[in-house]
């Protein structure tokens, strides 16, 4: 569900791009204000994690379309929607500018549809007073699947207004949302199993994770968790992104249902235009895979399956370290800031 650039004009664009950067500044000064040594590490692991996990597309039956997982109710139900959104916007940011999965004029949309509605929406709205603060259970499931349908629907309800107001695509607005909700409500439904099943097994690893990471408790008990995390990152984004399915994503799907094609062209504008060479300059790894030459650019392949490649492998495992430092480095950033404050104070 990552918009690229030839959805959105600039001034959609443009304030989506203030709204997300509220929504970041808020979100860094509720994390910098609890300081927790704890909550670092297991941003970071959790931000390499959802990165690796984004990248394995799943077909869905009967429809020629896949998905992914979004990771953000996973990311709010482990971490609380502060830290998670900031992580998201991480993600995000990385998979824009290192991979070319999303564009950079529409990344305040991609941070506000897949950040902001489940960490702000469904899991007040719905997570937490469905499941009660129980994490495990089937109450627990159920709740968790209702909050990842609901959070993924209002994030594709999102692209289709974004779309819509941009007014730069010939995607007619009643069409592309019959399109969108019901590949996302399938997309949502996956998603929230798989929440369900990652929170299951931390609690039953260290039941006390949560709670610890909510507080200022040490992170040694959390060492196992983390570490099962890491592994999982590093295996999702080397080895099991080959299996990844090889059909276009939901919004893909439905660009191509309405217009023929699943990918649009980029309004010849200033800024569509200087934003696509900054994005190209700085994309060591497009489409998650190596560059291709000017001579295998040109020739078309049939998608292969399962796709065993050196460059998926390079990029899940380059872009899970670039994301796990960039959260690790944001995150000592903020922890910091009180520190020196309170130092000079004294």
């Amino acid at each position: 569900m990552h918009m690229a650039d030839a959805l959105i004009s600039p001034a959609v664009g443009g304030t989506m791009w203030a709204v997300a950067a509220g929504l970041i500044a808020h979100a860094a000064h509720k994390v910098r204000q609890t300081a927790r040594d704890n909550l670092v590490p297991m941003m970071g692991v959790l931000g390499a994690f959802v990165f690796a996990v984004q990248m394995l597309n799943f077909s869905i039956p009967g429809t020629g379309s896949s998905g992914h997982l979004g990771g953000g109710l996973l990311l709010t139900i482990l971490l609380g929607p502060h830290a998670a959104l900031l992580t998201m916007a991480s993600i995000l940011t990385v998979q824009a500018l290192f991979f070319a999965d999303g564009g950079l004029l529409a990344l305040g949309c991609n941070i506000f549809n897949l950040g902001f509605f489940p960490a702000f929406v469904a899991y007040p709205l719905i997570y937490r007073p469905w499941t009660r603060g129980g994490h495990t259970g089937g109450r627990a499931w159920l709740g968790t699947i209702v909050a990842a349908v609901a959070g993924l629907l209002l994030g594709a309800f999102a692209v289709v207004v974004e779309t819509k107001l941009s007014g730069i695509s010939a995607l007619p607005f009643a069409t592309f949302a019959v399109l969108m909700l019901p590949i996302h409500l399938a997309i949502g439904l996956v998603e929230g199993l798989a929440t369900a099943s990652v929170v299951t097994f931390v609690v039953r690893a260290r039941p006390e994770a949560i709670a610890a990471v909510r507080s200022a408790q040490s992170t040694a008990g959390l060492r196992p968790v983390l570490a099962g995390l890491a592994v999982a990152a590093l295996l999702a984004g080397g080895v099991a992104s080959w299996f990844a399915s090889t059909h276009p994503d939901g919004l893909e799907w439905s660009n191509a249902k309405v217009t023929g094609k699943e990918e649009l062209e980029v309004p010849a504008s200033a800024i569509h235009e200087r934003l696509g060479n900054v994005q190209e300059k700085t994309a060591l790894l497009p489409d998650y895979d190596f560059r291709a030459s000017e001579a295998t650019a040109t020739e078309e392949e049939a998608p292969r399956w399962p796709a065993v490649s050196m460059g998926t492998s390079v990029a899940g495992l380059v872009g899970s370290l670039i994301t796990l430092a960039l959260v690790v480095l944001l995150g000592l950033g903020l922890r910091s800031l009180p520190l020196r404050r309170a130092s000079r104070q004294s």
